[in-house]
């Protein structure tokens, strides 16, 4: 029932904002820490969290688009970023995603990355493996599945995703302690499953973010047999912290030597 629902709520959020993405103009505000905010997010966190509240009635839902739901932390809970890379949807770039996740006792086990632009659709299963669904992605008919594995890596030649709109000098500076082959940038939770899919390597984020924007992406990349460390330990990356903050972290490949912070 789990990934029925995630899956069904995603491509239904995801509709949603193409509708908004493809008219000639929709509202933009700020929000109290001045990141920006579009009636998008707020029309699939409304989709979202009444679809989600409505199959499990009992689960602790954590929505970035609801401050009072900040405020609750639990063992197991679902957590929800609407819509992953507003930057991104703002500039209509394509890079966005709707991220819904499953926590159990601090880890993200399942999870579903919808970027409707791009029309991709990844998410794990009850089995814990995690795919790319292909094909038409229809609300109650699942098309073609395909199996998603990381790479091996080459530690003398990888490659390495980082973000479109947070990239800075001290994530170049980490970076270069590496033997990097080709660099590659995208928006959201994407970064992940260019990781999950073999298309890249590594992924280090030296800065802000929320579990919101990474559990699903998270579960995505750990179904397919990646993993997510914090930055400054390399402990696994936990879930339900006070607050939902993360620290710096990088998602990688098994076999990529990891350089200390």
């Amino acid at each position: 029932m789990l990934e029925a629902v995630m899956r069904r709520t995603a491509l239904l959020a995801g509709a949603r904002i193409m509708e908004i993405y493809g008219s000639e103009d929709f509202e933009v505000r700020s929000k109290s820490d001045s990141s920006p905010v579009t009636e998008a997010d707020e029309a699939a966190d409304a989709l979202i969290s009444a679809a989600l509240a409505d199959a499990f009635p009992d689960a602790l839902i954590v929505t970035e688009e609801q401050a009072a739901s900040h405020a609750e932390t639990a063992r197991d809970f679902l957590i929800v970023d609407p819509l992953d890379g507003t930057r991104e949807f703002i500039q209509r770039r394509g890079d966005f995603t709707v991220n819904i996740a499953w926590v159990e006792n601090g880890v993200p086990v399942r999870g579903v990355v919808y970027a409707p632009a791009k029309g991709r659709l990844f998410y794990t299963r009850a089995d814990g493996t995690a795919v790319e669904e292909t094909g038409a992605l229809d609300l109650d008919a699942p098309g073609p599945l395909t199996p998603l594995s990381v790479a091996t890596p080459d530690n003398d030649a990888l490659i390495v995703v980082a973000s479109k709109s947070h990239r800075d000098q001290a994530t170049d500076d980490y970076i270069a302690h590496y033997a990097v082959k080709d660099m590659t940038s995208a928006g959201s939770s994407l970064k992940f499953c260019l990781v999950a899919c073999g298309e890249a390597d590594l992924y280090p984020r030296l800065g802000r973010t929320m579990e919101w924007d990474t559990a699903a992406g998270h579960a995505v990349l750990a179904g397919a047999g990646g993993q997510v460390v914090r930055f400054d330990d390399h402990a696994p990356l936990t879930y339900g912290k006070q607050g939902y903050a993360n620290p710096f972290f990088i998602a990688f490949a098994p076999g990529v030597a990891l350089r200390p912070a």
